[in-house]
């Protein structure tokens, strides 16, 4: 398998990082599916599975403890650019973010980053917009019992 180069692009705060150390465990048109451990050491968590679902506008992580315990799933808004020529995937983060954590319950976060990218400009429209909707499909699939639609990707890849 061809290995795609693959960029994490935020906007609060601004940086663009390479993903450089991922291991690439599937890959189609619609679906890529990583493991990774994370840049910055974090106490909560230090590894996880990622599927980014090109199709759905999210990023899908299972995230693990150093002792490789669940922690929750993490979900990502996002939207992304591919560059064929040099099988690239640029990944950029819409702020709003979900977590599921293992006693069922779901937390949505960073809202507010989502409103100072709007204030000062660093997110468009329609950015803005897309994320919102996506936010709101990923809840909608929340609410009525399909995470595990989700889910199934993550737990095969493992």
């Amino acid at each position: 398998m061809k290995i795609p180069v693959l960029y994490r692009r935020r906007l609060i705060p601004d940086e663009c990082v390479l993903l450089d150390k991922d291991e690439i465990l599937y890959r189609d048109e619609h679906l890529l599916i990583t493991r990774w451990k994370t840049i910055r050491p974090k106490k909560e968590f230090s590894s996880g599975i990622s599927a980014f679902f090109w199709d759905k506008g999210l990023k899908v992580s299972r995230f693990f403890d150093a002792e490789h315990h669940h922690v929750c799933w993490y979900c990502d808004i996002i939207t992304h650019e591919y560059d064929a020529a040099t099988d690239t995937y640029t990944m950029i983060d819409l702020l709003a973010d979900v977590l599921l954590y293992p006693d069922g319950s779901v937390r949505v976060v960073d809202l507010d980053e989502l409103a100072d990218a709007t204030e000062q400009g660093l997110i468009s429209q329609e950015l803005l917009l897309l994320s919102l909707r996506r936010l709101n499909d990923l809840l909608a699939l929340i609410y009525d019992g399909r995470f595990h639609e989700l889910q199934k990707y993550i737990e095969d890849a493992e």
